[in-house]
This record gives structure tokens, C-alpha cells and sequence, in this order.
């Protein structure tokens, strides 16, 4: 057998990124049944999540478990939701509780018999109605499936991003009947606790097993674990070794004990009477816990699995026993055969109890054999303890993410031409949480989740932001009263937060209308210019440009005197939109080649041949530096604007091709480590404005192509593969967290989504000529 950790097309970031991809998804989601239920399965699911809890820092997974009884199960606090298997109702609901949390991953079980439906085809309405990634893993692989489990399976395969297995048989079967990739596969082994390697002789006493040898079979006592054909083996063993005893461990399966009672059970105890060995079995009718399990497999010398069925691809409990260093005795099913290989095992043939006999006659009289045997198993079966399994979930669940932007971007091509659709494939722009978060005071400036929290107040900056925003859509042919009413109270309160003592525009505001400072930010000021500015170049209603050239008027000449290459930026941004209607203002001219002039010299006291850039770190909204270089109508300027936004992109694109901003938790300092999060939606808008800006001074479509890519960003090709923009709300959620998307979606956010496509579609409507950008305007609006 080989590494039993062998995966197939794993992830190789470089190094650049590799705090993102060494973090592991902390908020998974296990789908399964669970303890206390009596199941293999729910055992599973308990110690996978028990495990992964343990072994991934800051975990905060969760368990949804099906239920094979109405009424359910007490179940412990990580079970966060449970549903009855029978009930197709249910799996909808399930998956909408999964949708409202913050899941990164979803790790189903998969069993054909616990899930409802023809061949458990209940489960797919559930995965259907995900919108995470979901990572499968396959507990049974049938080698002649029927129609429906072939097709059920296969379709919960397509569903899953990731599927895994935990034998190389399994994978064969996968990929060879069920047509499933093979880089879609991961194979992983089953689990085990990490028990150390014991003389069995430290734990006979605790079951009064003194001088005795043993032999232990555990597991739900059904008719297919073939231990009446272990006990037929007894006589021939007791002849040789009078002190051996049988020990089976394990409570009737539910399923049997529901239909037939003890009746197995009692089969097996009249076959040793009749056969003279009663005195030489002990049968413990229990379900055991991890603790009392351990024991008795350290009491054992030697394991015994003698099941009937060759499809088996998977075993718990030879897992369990091979791990801890017992010596195995088994029927050659497929997990055995994988398992047992190269002398860490003993194979006997179905249903042959004298080869059974004689198997275990000989490692009980050959000690040197059977400890040899014990140790293969053992050292193989550090591979598999559960600190080690939790690591290849970890990265499996990566992986999936990963992946699931690749389907992204490979869904969504964006592209342009002329002769292609590409407007279609825009999303429409929707206004509903524009307007949701807007008032008659203007736009509210947080919010929590998708409702406005009036408790944060309004501010400038997003009031302007709001303001460039209608002024693009007006300008692209949207003529709607609301959007107009909406547009006036976004001057309003710009008029309002202007202070004549200072002449510039404080920022904050509360909700009950109190300013909270006298005079706002250089930055606040420098885009509420850009507002202004964009105002006069773009409306085509006189009494707006009025306003906005009397406010313009006051502010512009103190710009030259303030100290944030930011405000420098976004106030060229204003001029330029400025002279897109009245191109020979002096003033304005003036100002431009002051505020330029001092751009330039930042860059050229600070830019290095490995850092061509305006200042010693990148922090927030970067690209807009560049931006109003683009914006210069300067030769020289605009390749010094190029230059430096190709840098940037270059920085600020992933190994795998996505867009990776600059992170606002520590940004990068020049010579010093970058941060990867948390990730703001604004850098996104900034470059995607910036890149369409540099098309047009260009005419390379290759910065479009660019700026389609880095859009992608709110759509979910991104570090986590998912999605920051809310179809269900027209909100943008407020950032990408290391471990999961911030879920609330404030104005900041949400304008830097509906900017960035604005700005694409009117890009686009340029190029090819087509129709009016594709809005939606809701019937009503807030305030």
C-alpha cells in the first residue's frame, strides 16, 4: 500500500501567499448522523468533528445530523440543527440554515441507508441548495451499483467540489465506474485515536482476563461480520491454546434489534454451547465509548475481522484495531487486502473457518511473527490518527475553495468585443440596498447584516461616493425620479457638512443630525471634490452644476494645502471630471499642475527599480494614486500612472490568477511582511476604475480584460471562493475576513460594487454600442 496520504493534484502556493493557504477553513459545517445514535457513521462524524475542533486553531464548525426517528436524539451542543431523514421538506430547510450562517465548507458523510429517497436521494435536495463548497466523503463505493445508486452518487460527486475516499480502491472505483475525475479525488484514511502501543497483558485484568489469550472482534453484531464462522474456529484454537478467550464486543445493530430482537445473538451463543466452547467467549452487548474502547482493544492479542462480503471498502473498526498495533486476523474484503498488505496483516478466505483456525493458532504459538505483525501495523498507523487526517481534511477543504473560484471564472467569461454578448454576461446592477440604506438626511454609513444601523450615523465620504454614483447612471441614460430624489439628498447633505470657517466638509454625523467634528479629513474633503467635479462634468441638470460650481468654488483653491496623497488623488479626479465640461478654467488648471507636481515628487522621493510606487507602504484605495496620473492628459505622467498600477496588479494578483488586495489588517510596508486580510471591497472598485482608465487611454483591451478579473473579486473568485456581492439584497457584504465574509453590508461596500459595475457596463455600452446599462430600480424607496 502506499502513503496512505497520497493526494492527488494538491495545491503548491508559493510562498508569497503562503500565510493565505496554510489557514485552514475554521467555520465547517458536518453533515451526518451522530452519537448518541448507534452508527459507524455518526461515530465518525463525532470523532471528525471532535478532531478537527481540536487540531485546527480557532475552529468554530458545527454538526447537522439526519435523524432515523422522528423525534430525534439528545443530542450534544455542536449539533446545531437536526432533520429526519424521511422528510424531503426538511433537507430544503437544512440547507437554508446552513446558507444563513458563516459557512465556509460543507463535509458531508455519505451512506446510502441514512439519507431517504431511492438510493438516499433526499440528500441532493440539500446540496442543490448550498452555496458554499461541499467536500463529500464516500463511506461506501458499491462496485456493481444499480441505476439509482449510480446515478445518486454520481450526482452528489457533481455537486461536491472535493469527494474522498479513504482506500486507493476506493478511488479506482471512483474514477473507473463512476466516472469521477481523478484530481476531483482525495484519498484520505479513516481515522483513528492516538493510542500508544501496550502489552495487551496491562489490560487483561480489567475484564478478568489473567493468563488468558485473547481475541476480540467489535463492531454492531449483525449476520454479515461472519463471527459464527470464528466460532466454529474456536475448538480447533482451545485444542492448541486452553486459555484462550473470544471476546465480542459490540450491541446488535438497531436495524436488527428493531425487527428480529436478540436473536442473532443468541444464535451465536447455542452454536459455541453445541460446539463445547461457551466458557471460551465472552459477548459484551454494549456500545462503547472512546475510553472502555481502548481498553478492550489493549487487552487483545490478537484482532479478528472474518466478515462474509469482499465489498466492504471501508472498516472503522480494522481501522481502529490496525492503528493501535494489534495483530489482524481477516477476510480478504477490499479495505483488509488494502490494509493488511506486506506482512502487516493475516488474510484468510471467506467463510473458511479451519484457515481461520490455523491463522490464528500460528501467531498465537509464533510471538516474534505476531509482534513483528503489531509493529508494521502500528508505525503505518501513525498516518493515521486523527491529528494527521484532520490536516488532509484541512487542506481538502482548501482545495475546494480554491476551486470553486476556478468554476467561477470559468462560468462568467466577461469578454469583449464587438461581436460577442458580453453585456449580457455584466450582472445587472441592482439599487435596491442603495436605496435601502438611504434616508431623507442621505446614506446611512454601516449597517448590520443588510439592515441600515442607524446608530453609526452618516458620513461625507460615503455621501459622496453615493453622489458619483448617480451622476454615472444619469449620465448613462437612466432618467428615474427616485434615483433623482435620491441624488438631491446626497448634495444636500454634502452642502450641509460644509463648514465656511475652514472651507472643507466635516465628515461624521449622527443619527440624530449632530456633527461630530468641526472640520473632516483631507480625504473626506479631496472626494467630496470628486463628487463635485463629477457633478458639473456629467449632470444635465442646471441647478445641480450651479450648486456644485458655488461649493467647487469654495474649496478648490485650499486643496493645494493639504497633506494626503489621497485627497491630491481624488481631487485630480474632480478637476478632470471638471474640464469634461469647462476645460479652460485657470483655476482649475493651476491647481492641477500643483497637486500633480507634488504626486510626482512623493513618487519620484520614494520609487525604487522593485518598488515603483508613491509612498513606503500600500494601505487603502491604492490605485487611485495611479489613477489620477491616468487622468493627467501628461505623456510622461500617464506612463508613470501605467507603470505604477502594472506594479500593483502584479502585487496584488494571487498565484492562482485572482485578485488578492492588500489587506486593511497591516497592510505592507515596504521590507516588510504584506497582509493578505482583511480584504476591502474598495480596493476592488479602486483598481477596477483605475484598469478601465487606462484602457481608455490606451485603447488595450487587455486592462478591460484586467478589470473584468479583479470585479470578479465581489463574485467570489477570491482567497476563499466566496461570494462578497448579495444577489438576494443588491448589497455588498463589508470585507473578506481570513476565516469568512463579513456579513454586513454597509454604504461603503455596497458603492464600491455598484461603482465598479456602473463603470463596466458604461465602459462596455462605449466599445460595442450597446443598449443603456442594465439597472433595476426598485418600486419603493427608504425615506
Amino acid at each position: 500500500m502506499t502513503n496512505l496520504m497520497n493526494y492527488n493534484g494538491s495545491l503548491s502556493p508559493d510562498k508569497q501567499s503562503s500565510d493565505v493557504w496554510e489557514h485552514n477553513p475554521q467555520n465547517v459545517a458536518f453533515i451526518g448522523d451522530y452519537l448518541p445514535r448507534q452508527c459507524g457513521i455518526a461515530t465518525f462524524t463525532s470523532d471528525l468533528y471532535t478532531s478537527y475542533n481540536a487540531f485546527i486553531k480557532n475552529s468554530n464548525a458545527i454538526v447537522v445530523s439526519v435523524n432515523d426517528t422522528p423525534e430525534g436524539y439528545d443530542y450534544p451542543g455542536e449539533v446545531r440543527y437536526d432533520f429526519y431523514q424521511h422528510d424531503q421538506n426538511a433537507y430544503q430547510k437544512a440547507a437554508e440554515f446552513l446558507n444563513a450562517k458563516d459557512v465556509d465548507v460543507v463535509c458531508l458523510q455519505h451512506e446510502y441507508g441514512i439519507y431517504g429517497g431511492s438510493a438516499g436521494s433526499y440528500i441532493l435536495t440539500l446540496l442543490r441548495n448550498l452555496t458554499m463548497p461541499i467536500v463529500t466523503t464516500f463511506h461506501t463505493i458499491l462496485k456493481d451499483p444499480n441505476e439509482e445508486q449510480l446515478l445518486v452518487l454520481k450526482s452528489i460527486a457533481d455537486l461536491s467540489s472535493r469527494v474522498i475516499c479513504m482506500t486507493q480502491k476506493g478511488r479506482e472505483f471512483l474514477v473507473n465506474i463512476y466516472d469521477i475525475p481523478d484530481d476531483k479525488i482525495d484519498v484520505i484514511p479513516h481515522g483513528i485515536p492516538d493510542m500508544p502501543f501496550v502489552d495487551p497483558h496491562f489490560y487483561k485484568d480489567k475484564f478478568g482476563m489473567e493468563g488468558k489469550q485473547t481475541l476480540l472482534t467489535f463492531g454492531l453484531l449483525s449476520p454479515n461480520k461472519g463471527i459464527e464462522n470464528m466460532i466454529q474456529a474456536l475448538p480447533a484454537i482451545v485444542e492448541q491454546h486452553p486459555n484462550v478467550v473470544y471476546m465480542v464486543l459490540g450491541a446488535t445493530h438497531p436495524n436488527l434489534l428493531k425487527h428480529e430482537g436478540e436473536a442473532y445473538r443468541n444464535s451465536l451463543k447455542k452454536l459455541a454451547a453445541s460446539l463445547g466452547v461457551r466458557d471460551h467467549i465472552r459477548f459484551y452487548n454494549q456500545f462503547v465509548e472512546l475510553a472502555d474502547l481502548r481498553e478492550y482493544l489493549g487487552s487483545a492479542d490478537i484482532y479478528i475481522t472474518p466478515y462474509l462480503n469482499p465489498a466492504q471498502i471501508t472498516s472503522g473498526t480494522l481501522a481502529y484495531a490496525f492503528g493501535c498495533g494489534k495483530a489482524v486476523v481477516s477476510t480478504p474484503y477490499w479495505h483488509a487486502e488494502e490494509l493488511l498488505a506486506d506482512g502487516r496483516g493475516g488474510l484468510v478466505p471467506f467463510g473458511d473457518s479451519e484457515a481461520l483456525a490455523t491463522q490464528v493458532i500460528n501467531l498465537l504459538t509464533d510471538e516474534p511473527t505476531r509482534n513483528s505483525m503489531r509493529k508494521k501495523a502500528y508505525l503505518m498507523g501513525r498516518e493515521m490518527i486523527w491529528e494527521q487526517v484532520i490536516q488532509s481534511y484541512a487542506l481538502s477543504f482548501t482545495k475546494a475553495r480554491q476551486e470553486r473560484m476556478s468554476t467561477i471564472n470559468n462560468e462568467v467569461p466577461y469578454v469583449m468585443g464587438a461581436h460577442t454578448s458580453a453585456a449580457s454576461k455584466l450582472p445587472e446592477l441592482v439599487l435596491d440596498h442603495l436605496f435601502r440604506l438611504t434616508d431623507s438626511t442621505g446614506i446611512v454609513q454601516h449597517a448590520r447584516h443588510h439592515l441600515p444601523y442607524y446608530e453609526e450615523g452618516y458620513c461625507t465620504d460615503d455621501n459622496a461616493r453615493a453622489l458619483i454614483l448617480t451622476q454615472i447612471l444619469q449620465e448613462a441614460g437612466l432618467k428615474d425620479p427616485k434615483l433623482t430624489r435620491t441624488a438631491d439628498n446626497y448634495c444636500a447633505f454634502i452642502n450641509h457638512a460644509y463648514t465656511h470657517d475652514y472651507r472643507r466638509f466635516r465628515n461624521f454625523m449622527s443619527y440624530d443630525r449632530r456633527w461630530l467634528e468641526e472640520v473632516g479629513s483631507d480625504d473626506s474633503t479631496g472626494r467630496t471634490i470628486w463628487a463635485l467635479g463629477t457633478c458639473i462634468g456629467r449632470s444635465t441638470h442646471r441647478n445641480t452644476v450651479s450648486w456644485a460650481m458655488n461649493m467647487l468654488e469654495n474649496v478648490l483653491s485650499g486643496v493645494s494645502s493639504m497633506t494626503s496623497p489621497r485627497a491630491w488623488a481624488f481631487s485630480l479626479l474632480g478637476i478632470h471630471e471638471y474640464q469634461k465640461k469647462f476645460n479652460d478654467d485657470r483655476l482649475a488648471k493651476n491647481i492641477q499642475r500643483q497637486l500633480l507636481d507634488k504626486l510626482m515628487f512623493r513618487y519620484t522621493e520614494t520609487a525604487t527599480e522593485g518598488w515603483p510606487w508613491f509612498e513606503n507602504a500600500l494601505t487603502y484605495d491604492n490605485a487611485i494614486l495611479a489613477h489620477a496620473l491616468l487622468r493627467s492628459g501628461n505623456e510622461r505622467l500617464i506612463e508613470t500612472g501605467l507603470a505604477s498600477l502594472r506594479w500593483l496588479i502584479d502585487l496584488q494578483t494571487s498565484p492562482y490568477g485572482h485578485f488578492q488586495p492588500i489587506g486593511s489588517n497591516g497592510f505592507y510596508t515596504k521590507g516588510f511582511s504584506r497582509a493578505f486580510f482583511d480584504q476591502q471591497p474598495l480596493e476592488a472598485q479602486s483598481t477596477v476604475s483605475a484598469c478601465l482608465a487606462a484602457f481608455e487611454v490606451t485603447g488595450d483591451e487587455e486592462w478591460y480584460r484586467t478589470a473584468i478579473r479583479v470585479f470578479k473579486w465581489f463574485s467570489g473568485f477570491n482567497d476563499l471562493g466566496l461570494p462578497l456581492y448579495d444577489q438576494q439584497t443588491g448589497g455588498c457584504r463589508d470585507g473578506l475576513h481570513i476565516d469568512r465574509v463579513n456579513q454586513n453590508q454597509g454604504a461603503e461596500s455596497t458603492l464600491s460594487y455598484l461603482i465598479a459595475l456602473a463603470e463596466l457596463q458604461t465602459a462596455h455600452k462605449k466599445q460595442v454600442g450597446a443598449k443603456p446599462i442594465n439597472v433595476k430600480i426598485p418600486a419603493l424607496m427608504n425615506g
